[in-house]
């Protein structure tokens, strides 16, 4: 008996009793008193972010399981981002009902929240602010005057810069953002002294200077220009960039033999050598357009639209539009177009198209549908219209006009001078559009002007200004003219994109 009392009376005995009455009170104290630990935020997946219209949600995780309905309720949002909220356990997502507003700061405030098993109202959410900025409110243009003439600006409304993008030995003809705005694809031929003949135009890339991650150390520097396609061989005509910026989609003619005419494809490439152009197998078409999902393109054919793969082995297209003569546009999301069909009685009419079936004639003129831009999330359609003006000279009168798709009702909006050539762009957030005033040259054209900016039917432009107009959401729809006031900018300037 002796020897077994003294068994238990061993100091390594005593120190493991000691440690399992330590252990167990403290699981006591966290069973009994654990929900007196306040709940936090763990991550917010937009802090200290730039955001863009393709950012479309946010999430919060928590530390712990969350009572759903006081944490909806306490979340705020300054400037008010409208949304809706779903959870996944810890985990909840806010997806946005319509774009961040371009060039604002916004905060994320969360206070008295409680934990999904708090026994008391006390025990609520440790205090959360979260911030993060959209991208500034940036555009290009094409310059007309002085230094800035035949050269790609880049303006950018929040900060009040400018900025000359492309060096003076080229003239800029056309160009598209990449879907970043960290880059600008472009067209241009060598500002030639020689006027015995006309350049030729190749494809260029020229950095922006504007990244969603500003403070990355990997960011290229503003203003790199790289070529991308040369005129050696062909002449490049016009280009198309697919929605996530891995396309390039160019009509191109052999200078040798013109039969020799076609789309051509340049993939994006992971390394730094230029992309390799690859023919699209495909009848020849027209005015072409890639669709929102960047797999196949719409090109006009014959007496219809087809819609064709992007790929080079694909022969048949995946459907034809017997109808309709053009693509104007696509809405975000790819589910509707608006297309033009020419009318046997030499009237245009403009159609909603959608994935559906729905073919729906919004309008039919005598005068020309130039362009139309979808909102990002009105029902509407934004146009530049043009009516015949009764006289013994054929006249043109342009016009913007607001199209509510549901109804069909279109209310003009500004009235434009005399010009055939207008180029409007809706902004990402859908506030407002940049149009032009285009003024071309009254005197005869004795000598060839090559280094001259020229309209889309060839002319060269004189002058040209830029207007902003702002689109009052909910009520732009309703707005009369009267009740828009486009601003000039003081930028002379033409054909004006609003970067992504």
């Amino acid at each position: 008996m002796s020897v077994t009392k003294k068994s238990f009376l061993q100091p390594l005995d005593r120190v493991a009793i000691a440690l399992i009455a330590v252990l167990g009170l403290l699981t006591a104290l966290v069973l009994f008193q654990g929900d007196a630990i306040a709940p936090r935020v763990r991550d917010f997946s937009w802090q200290n972010k730039r955001i863009g219209v393709e950012d479309t949600a946010f999430y919060l995780n928590f530390s712990r399981p969350m009572d759903t309905k006081s944490v909806e309720a306490n979340l705020q949002i300054d400037p008010t981002l409208p949304g809706k909220i779903s959870w996944a356990g810890r985990k909840m997502a806010y997806t946005l009902l319509s774009p961040p507003a371009y060039g604002t700061s916004y905060q994320v405030k969360l206070n008295g929240a409680l934990d999904r098993f708090s026994k008391t109202n006390t025990n609520s959410i440790q205090s959360f602010t979260g911030a993060f900025t959209s991208r500034d409110r940036a555009f290009a243009y094409l310059g007309v005057e002085g230094e800035e003439q035949g050269k790609l600006v880049l303006y950018n409304l929040t900060t009040q810069q400018k900025t000359i993008l492309t060096p003076k030995d080229l003239v800029v003809g056309d160009f598209q953002p990449y879907p970043t705005g960290n880059k600008i694809l472009f067209s241009a031929t060598e500002r030639a002294s020689d006027r015995s003949s006309l350049p030729l135009a190749q494809l260029y890339t020229v950095t922006t200077g504007i990244s969603p991650e500003p403070k990355s150390k990997n960011n290229p520097p503003l203003g790199r220009v790289e070529l991308v396609l040369d005129s050696k061989d062909y002449q490049n005509l016009k280009f198309d960039l697919s929605a996530d910026g891995k396309t390039i989609l160019v009509q191109r003619v052999n200078q040798k033999n013109p039969g020799d005419f076609g789309l051509w494809i340049l993939p994006s490439s992971n390394d730094n050598t230029l992309p390799k152009a690859q023919l699209l197998k495909s009848q020849p078409g027209g005015d072409f357009l890639i669709t929102p999902d960047s797999k196949s393109v719409a090109v006009a054919q014959g007496q219809g639209v087809a819609i064709l793969p992007l790929i080079t082995q694909a022969t048949k297209p995946l459907d034809f539009l017997p109808k309709f003569g053009m693509v104007l546009e696509f809405s975000p999301d790819g589910s509707q177009a608006a297309m033009i069909r020419f009318n046997s009685d030499y009237t245009r009419s403009l159609f909603l198209v959608n994935n559906q079936g729905l073919q729906k004639e919004l309008l039919r003129t005598t005068g020309s549908i130039n362009s139309c831009i979808f909102h990002p999330v009105l029902s509407n359609l934004y146009c530049m219209l043009t009516q015949l003006i009764e006289g013994e000279v054929y006249q043109e009168q342009p016009y913007l006009a607001a199209i509510d798709l549901n109804s069909g009702k279109q209310t003009p909006l500004i009235v434009m001078p005399e010009q055939r050539d207008v180029q409007i762009s809706l902004s990402p957030d859908g506030l407002a559009l940049l149009l032009d005033q285009i003024v071309t040259s009254a005197a005869p054209n004795t000598s060839p002007q090559i280094n001259v900016p020229r309209t889309s039917d060839g002319e060269a432009i004189s002058t040209s200004r830029l207007w902003l107009v702002p689109l009052f959401v909910p009520a732009s729809i309703s707005t009369t003219p009267n009740q828009i006031q486009p601003e000039q900018l003081p930028l002379p300037g033409f054909h004006p994109r609003w970067l992504p």
